[in-house]
């Protein structure tokens, strides 16, 4: 069962040429405060959270900006419990297609273990064979649902031709938890709580491209970047 970038951070008196480099620095961080009454000379002094909350600022500024001209980044494929922490580098416009297809597939079907509802959501992602798979496990387990966050780093996608992809991935569910219907930790170690190297394979079908094939090359050897 399928059951879930980096920011760093930088009074006695100061050379004039220091003060003034701060003061530089405090302009576009929008990150500098001063108070009159302790600092005569008006000079900024630096405010972490300012400067905390102008890089995310500014950051969901670039992300957003990203996505309006159709540039595909980690972050904007990204979802509070499912987060894309890489994505591999000058994708052409058929291989982010399966890309993105992918990680629709891939979020809807998670937010089904989720939830535990919504099984008839991924029949349109899927190939009718794996769907019936996925629909089978689902009854199997109806009522479980899983809490926790999903960490996936996509390695490589592989464009073979006009009608059949592969998605490599890494997937660290180190952080879910299972729990059946009453509520009781059923989790899994086999299918929850490790990291997984799977390779899935992707179909266009139907105007669209589809999930066909999942295989699990590894346990606990791959790496989340």
């Amino acid at each position: 069962m399928q059951p879930s970038t980096r920011v760093s951070r930088p009074g006695r008196h100061r050379p004039a040429a220091v003060l003034l480099a701060l003061l530089l620095a405090c302009a576009p961080l929008v990150a500098c405060s001063s108070d009159s009454d302790d600092n005569p000379l008006s000079i900024p002094t630096y405010d972490p959270e300012a400067a905390a909350s102008a890089e995310a600022s500014e950051s969901a500024s670039a992300a957003a900006s990203a996505e309006a001209a159709g540039v595909v980044t980690a972050e904007s494929l990204s979802t509070d419990r499912y987060q894309v922490t890489s994505i591999p580098e000058d994708l052409d416009e058929l291989q982010t297609e399966v890309l993105k297809a992918f990680i629709h597939y891939d979020q809807v079907t998670w937010n089904i273990w989720f939830t535990g509802t919504g099984v008839e959501n991924a029949e349109p992602l899927m190939v009718e064979e794996t769907y019936q798979s996925l629909k089978n496990s689902y009854e199997q387990v109806k009522g479980e649902t899983v809490e926790g966050d999903l960490r996936v780093s996509v390695t490589a996608v592989f464009v073979y031709d006009a009608t059949n992809a592969q998605v490599l991935i890494c997937d660290d569910r180190s952080d879910l938890v299972s729990y059946d219907a009453s509520g009781q930790d059923n989790s899994d170690p086999e299918t929850l709580q490790g990291r997984y190297e799977v390779l899935i394979t992707m179909t266009y079908e139907d105007g669209t491209w589809k999930e066909s094939e999942e295989n699990r090359l590894s346990l606990n050897e791959c790496v989340v970047e």
